[in-house]
């Protein structure tokens, strides 16, 4: 396998495919991800979501918003609001703002009700909400990445960025769960078929001060505590990220009952729970 390593969005990526890349498409993979982060990055003046903060009233909304939302509606109702674009203001609160000043700026900031956002025929309305679709967005990229590279017949190809991972090789890829607060050790494997997407997502990962990190519960403004780690596998990219995200609030059987997917948390407290259908082995 070929591998092409880059850097994106503030992480490493990296694309394993059965050939080189060819240039042409590189530059078709680049420039979807600079539309994408033209769209839906916080950390930069001049995108939609910049806009929309600075600029309250009606906008266009971008090509990925209609499924990004629609997920976000579903989460948003599953975990009684603590997974909520509309918790930027309360990340930027938190010191993880445009400047990446990582110094809490102020009190926490409980998010707006994500259904107070009127959305109607690919505009919505707001009044100056920053929103920031973090909780799922990174996955539907590497979704976007993952097609753009099959609709230029790069069909045998794994995308990993950063922790969100779309396997699309031809036989099982073997991925180790990183302990949260150890990276020379593992708290288990996940066998992922072809066509299956991974997602791993822990308070470490984006971590500073005393508690405060990027996994904020929106009713709050406040980072949560009691889950330190999660790990979801399913269809899409976008789907694994979101839910990741959705089981530091919420009891597995309310995801399960909704979505087919398979998931390993850790808590604070050291407990490891895991889904009767995990594709792997669990050593905790």
């Amino acid at each position: 396998m070929d591998a092409w390593t880059f850097e994106a969005i503030g992480t490493q990526w990296q694309i394993d495919s059965a050939e080189p890349v060819p240039p042409a498409v590189r530059e078709s993979v680049s420039a979807r991800i600079d539309e994408f982060d033209r769209d839906w990055s916080r950390f930069r003046d001049d995108s939609f979501v910049a806009r929309v903060a600075a600029e309250p009233g009606e906008h266009s909304l971008p090509v990925d918003a209609a499924d990004l939302f629609a997920l976000y509606d579903i989460l948003d109702e599953l975990t009684e609001g603590a997974v909520n674009p509309l918790a930027g203001a309360a990340l930027v609160a938190l010191g993880y703002d445009a400047h990446h000043s990582l110094v809490q700026s102020g009190p926490p900031v409980a998010a707006r009700p994500w259904s107070s956002v009127q959305r109607t025929d690919g505009h919505v309305v707001t009044t100056g909400e920053l929103i920031d679709v973090g909780a799922a967005g990174k996955g539907r990229l590497v979704d976007l990445v993952s097609a753009t590279l099959v609709d230029h017949e790069v069909t045998d190809h794994t995308v990993d960025a950063g922790g969100d991972l779309l396997h699309r090789s031809g036989s099982t890829l073997r991925v180790g769960l990183e302990h949260p607060a150890d990276a020379t050790r593992a708290i288990g494997v996940i066998e992922l078929a072809p066509g299956r997407a991974l997602c791993g997502s822990a308070v470490n990962r984006r971590a500073w001060g005393d508690g405060l990190h990027h996994v904020v519960d929106a009713r709050t403004g406040r980072p949560t505590q009691d889950v330190i780690a999660v790990w979801v596998a399913a269809d899409t990219c976008m789907l694994a990220d979101g839910l990741a995200t959705a089981h530091f609030f919420t009891e597995p059987a309310t995801l399960m009952g909704r979505f087919d997917h398979q998931f390993v948390r850790m808590h604070a407290d050291g407990r490891v729970v895991w889904s009767p259908n995990f594709p792997g082995e669990v050593f905790a």
